[in-house]
């Protein structure tokens, strides 16, 4: 009779572990936005295309002005990762996440301008501060953006790769 009662609390413990099982989580929920791109090995991937094909005109063509004038600039990879668009040689030197309202421009320098244009000045190690950019137009990637985007650039060390 003990034996009965000890198979019956196996059953229910592997039914309850069945039912746990990520696919039947799945059954039943919304799809999150994850769930519809690519996935690696290591993480979920995004691509460029997928992180600014919901952004205005506007937006897409300073999109398109800040990587035409950043690929100009040399030999660089330019690559979507996670929410953000990054631009690097051998480290990332600047990158973009795109939002509903505007894209914000992240630019890695040594030196801590603080200028009027922007938004806000983080130290993120000893020798590197992160100039934050909210970038609205198109004509604002010219001037003090495209300085600090060049500056940048030109403070990154080169892949020996």
């Amino acid at each position: 009779m003990a034996k009965k009662k000890i198979k019956a609390k196996l059953t229910k413990s592997a039914l309850k572990k069945k039912r746990s099982s990520p696919k039947d989580r799945s059954i039943g929920k919304k799809k999150s936005a994850r769930d519809t791109y690519t996935h690696s090995d290591t993480h979920w991937n995004r691509s460029e295309e997928v992180l600014v094909q919901d952004l205005d005109e506007e937006l897409k063509d300073a999109w398109l002005k800040l990587k035409e004038y950043a690929l100009s600039l040399g030999e660089q990879r330019c690559y979507a990762s996670g929410r953000a668009i990054m631009f690097s040689r051998s480290v990332c030197y600047c990158f973009v996440r795109p939002k509903t309202k505007y894209l914000e421009t992240v630019v890695f320098l040594k030196s801590d301008v603080r200028e009027n244009s922007f938004h806000s000045v983080k130290s993120v190690s000893k020798t590197k501060n992160a100039h934050t950019f909210r970038l609205v137009h198109a004509d604002q990637v010219e001037g003090e953006l495209a300085d600090a985007v060049t500056q940048a650039y030109a403070e990154t060390p080169v892949d020996k790769a």
